[in-house]
């Protein structure tokens, strides 16, 4: 039996409904079936199960743990190209507190109540019996995963689960800051003649960025691709140029954060992006 296929079974019997995440640790995209969701399920459904779709591909509302589902054939077939196991903790009454950096884990150690723990790649998870809305980016390094959305399954870590502290639901319902990128975001490369804009109208660049949003807030499945995608469409048209301003580039930091990327994440993008490019 696949170990991913073995480690999910063993999971659903605990109660926790599991889900396949694919290379990139993000879940399988939709099928052709639910393409462009005509199924009428989306990854950021309030309730999982609204699709019949015996495939997973619904993110996180694809979880489950019925074990006739995660070992049907179609299923199977998905766990022979997963990369990891993902978890919905809010459907095991879990929080997840995400800390991807020491700075991260030293406030929490600071103002959380000490609880289970799970070593990550870059820092640690949190878990809390409990569960509350998902945020991302409501500190500096600290995601909350828990109703719709999901968490790699990475152990079981050690220590004692505490209770969901009320510190992590003030913050989810804080409006966090938006996302701002760093002054070398901004810094291109200047074309021959001087750096000056070949798009000639300010109207072109706003509209392009507009419609860049407008991108990134249809996503309906693979947010992380639709916005790294759309990062590199703005640089691509807009980056040698010099018209980019940091104004334009927060919207689109804005726009990939209130679909949940968190700020680490646009960051991240928009620097794959520009190296891609040689910006």
């Amino acid at each position: 039996m696949n170990n991913h296929l073995h480690t999910a079974l063993r999971l659903a019997v605990d109660g926790l409904p599991v889900l396949p995440l694919r290379k990139g640790k993000v879940p399988f995209g939709n099928c052709k079936t639910c393409a462009h969701n005509v199924c009428g399920g989306r990854p950021n459904m309030k309730t999982p199960g609204s699709c019949a779709c015996p495939s997973p591909c619904h993110g996180w509302a694809a979880a489950t743990t019925d074990p006739n589902v995660i070992n049907s054939d179609t299923w199977r077939r998905a766990w022979l190209y997963a990369s990891a196991v993902a978890y919905h903790p809010g459907g095991a009454g879990l929080t997840v507190v995400d800390l991807d950096n020491a700075d991260a884990i030293v406030w929490a150690s600071e103002h959380l109540p000490v609880t289970q723990t799970v070593p990550t790649t870059r820092g640690e998870h949190w878990l809390y019996l409990g569960r509350m809305q998902s945020a991302n980016g409501v500190r500096p390094g600290v995601d909350i995963k828990s109703t719709m959305a999901y968490a790699r399954w990475l152990g079981f870590g050690s220590g004692e689960m505490a209770y969901l502290p009320d510190t992590m639901r003030a913050l989810a319902v804080s409006e966090p800051a938006p996302a701002r990128p760093t002054s070398r975001a901004l810094t291109v490369s200047a074309p021959v003649g001087g750096g000056e804009c070949r798009h000639r109208t300010p109207a072109f660049l706003e509209r392009g960025i507009a419609m860049a949003e407008q991108r990134i807030t249809e996503a309906t499945s693979s947010v992380h691709n639709a916005v790294y995608a759309t990062f590199l469409a703005v640089l691509s048209t807009h980056g040698r140029c010099g018209c980019l301003a940091e104004d334009h580039i927060t919207r689109l930091f804005t726009a990939a954060q209130t679909k949940g990327e968190s700020a680490r994440h646009c960051t991240d993008a928009w620097d794959n992006a520009r190296t891609r490019l040689g910006l």
